[in-house]
């Protein structure tokens, strides 16, 4: 398999930490995510090619490994930006200014929810929940949460990405 001429297939050193991580549980499938985590560093995002050889390496079928990807939003099936910017939108953040802090990073980044700067620097996206209520209305870039958002504290965050 194949993603843009680069050949779809982890490295040997790769392979050897799928074998560890399945070995930790009981039933090998348990590893799927941090595998998936591996693949996505590996080879950028979780192309259809990608999914199938994941699924392979657990003998899952490729639409079992899509659910998941599609579930989780920390799995990009397209390629992003060097900064993900995640705005959470459940109903915490939504009831304490989220849809204000999404309409400002629309304004402030050019672009809407799902698309990434021409530049290529930010990728922008609405999630359900990122587990930091008490942080409402708050985002997520990269690792690193931030909340309380203000207007001025958003432009101070993506005044330091570079």
């Amino acid at each position: 398999m194949s993603l843009a001429g680069q050949m779809i297939a982890f490295t040997p050193a790769q392979l050897d930490e799928v074998r560890r991580l399945q070995a930790l549980y009981p039933d090998p499938r348990a590893a799927l995510l941090p595998v998936l985590q591996l693949a996505q560093e590996a080879f950028d995002f979780i192309s259809p090619d990608v999914e199938q050889y994941v699924a392979g390496l657990f003998d899952l079928s490729p639409a079992h490994v899509h659910e998941v990807v599609t579930f989780y939003s920390l799995f990009f099936t397209k390629p992003v930006g060097r900064h993900v910017v995640s705005v959470c939108r459940t109903l915490s953040c939504h009831l304490l200014g989220a849809p204000d802090v999404v309409a400002y990073l629309k304004e402030r980044l050019g672009i809407e929810a799902g698309a990434t700067t021409k530049d290529g620097k930010v990728t922008f996206f609405t999630v359900e929940c990122l587990c930091a209520c008490e942080m409402a209305p708050m985002m997520q870039v990269n690792d690193r949460y931030e909340g309380h958002l203000t207007r001025e504290k958003i432009d101070r965050i993506l005044e330091r990405l570079e």
